[in-house]
């Protein structure tokens, strides 16, 4: 039977394999190894999502979280291929941009087993982004590159990676979309416990280092939002670190009189039923853009650029750096009420199926 090792590490990443994992199950013949290397390590950020999506317990636990890049991604390293040599893994698939995706990578490539990139070739064109240079590494080292647009298709093009390695398979985040979303409810569940109605708040996630470790933009986005909850109410589920930071900044003291609600970390179908039904998403999340368009909410991109270009062409996205609070605040008014062209994007939602049955078939 074929072996192959899963890498994971962070929340969108359980998404994406809870959709591939199904499959690889569906075509047989393979075994899969999953590794959680503990970069997400909350309960609410982590465990939830294995119970929730119907995912078995992964195999390996690390326990790896916190300090700095360098010292988080060499520990991984270390860990998984340890793993490695004791498995002897036929290939080894890692998902996205985190660390965790760049130390599974390093560790199979080093070992000369080939790796499986999914949601390869998205380029944000900013190198100052370690989930830039991660992506970069990621797709150089990879075998499989199996892309979700044709945009990112093309990126790997332009960088010299032969067609043979390239395979569009579209996005599997869709898939999971379709699969789960259907289950969320509008009554009696996190709407209803948070007095909020259908179509009547703001969703807002914040957590990328560029805007959590700036004063500026981490302060210009609690301005907007703050301003924003004047008129509609605004949710904002907390990431632990983003938490810390406004703590440290006391930037939570002038949330607290606001009509921004500041809640704790939520589980996979809780943040399905906040983004279904809200006016409108504010995020520096690549993962909760594309949702947005999923459930068909306009979204404002905390970001100077993102990998989605095609939501942001199509209408169901803009661009708002946080750089001036004023601004902020009136591109979340401007995109409240709007709609993006009627445009598929990301496939039919069988990318986890294309994905399983294209391992089936190569590895032997």
């Amino acid at each position: 039977m074929t072996k192959i090792l899963t890498v994971l590490g962070a929340r969108p990443q359980f998404i994406k394999a809870s959709a591939v994992s199904r499959a690889i199950i569906g075509v047989g013949g393979m075994q899969e190894i999953v590794v959680h290397t503990g970069q997400h390590f909350d309960a609410n950020m982590s465990e939830v999502f294995f119970s929730e999506l119907a995912m078995a317990t992964p195999q390996y636990n690390l326990g790896i979280h916190g300090g700095r890049h360098g010292a988080m991604t060499g520990q991984m390293l270390a860990g998984i291929e340890e793993i490695l040599l004791k498995e002897e893994p036929q290939a080894v698939l890692v998902y996205g941009d985190t660390n965790s995706t760049l130390a599974g990578a390093l560790a199979a490539a080093k070992l000369h087993i080939p790796v499986v990139h999914v949601e390869a070739g998205l380029r944000s064109f900013n190198m100052r982004m370690p989930e830039e240079i991660n992506r970069i590494l990621t797709d150089r080292i990879s075998t499989w590159l199996f892309t979700p647009t044709d945009v990112a298709a093309q990126h790997l093009r332009n960088e010299g990676a032969n067609d043979d390695r390239i395979i569009p398979v579209g996005d599997v985040m869709y898939d999971v979309a379709l699969h789960f979303g259907a289950r969320v409810k509008t009554t009696g569940g996190m709407l209803d416990r948070l007095g909020v109605r259908p179509g009547d708040y703001i969703l807002a996630t914040v957590h990328r280092a560029e805007n959590t470790d700036d004063p500026v933009r981490l302060g210009a986005i609690v301005s907007a939002l703050t301003h924003a909850s004047r008129t509609v109410p605004v949710i904002w589920p907390l990431h632990p670190r983003t938490r810390a930071v406004l703590q440290r900044g006391r930037l939570l003291d002038g949330v607290a009189d606001s009509g921004v609600r500041l809640i704790d970390p939520v589980g996979y179908l809780e943040m399905v039923e906040l983004e279904k039904h809200a006016a409108l998403i504010a995020t520096d999340s690549g993962g909760v853009q594309k949702e947005a368009y999923f459930y068909q909410v306009p979204c404002v991109t905390l970001r100077d650029e993102t990998e989605w270009v095609e939501l942001v062409e199509s209408g169901w996205n803009r661009l708002a750096p946080p750089k001036d609070a004023e601004l902020l605040s009136v591109a979340i008014q401007e995109a409240l009420g709007t709609r993006g062209r009627a445009v598929s994007l990301y496939g039919k939602g069988d990318a986890a199926d294309k994905i399983a049955s294209r391992l089936a078939a190569d590895i032997r």
